[in-house]
């Protein structure tokens, strides 16, 4: 029984995952308000973004001077 509800689980991660978020969104606008939730979030979407890049064996240099070459 409990391999099936792991299975389904599994095979619906991605909407599991969005709802988690979603539900972790709401309880931060709840609590701590609309505009200190959004700086969060953005928050951990560059730290993300900066990790991912560590992952993908880039050199902080050559993300900054790709982001920074169009100004």
């Amino acid at each position: 029984m409990w391999e099936n509800i792991l299975l389904e689980l599994f095979r619906h991660r991605g909407k599991l995952i969005g709802l988690l978020i979603g539900l972790l969104f709401a309880y931060l606008v709840i609590d701590h308000g609309f505009l200190i939730t959004l700086f969060v979030m953005l928050c951990l979407y560059i730290g993300f973004t900066i990790g991912k890049r560590f992952d993908d064996n880039e050199s902080l240099r050559g993300v900054l001077e790709r982001i920074l070459k169009d100004r």
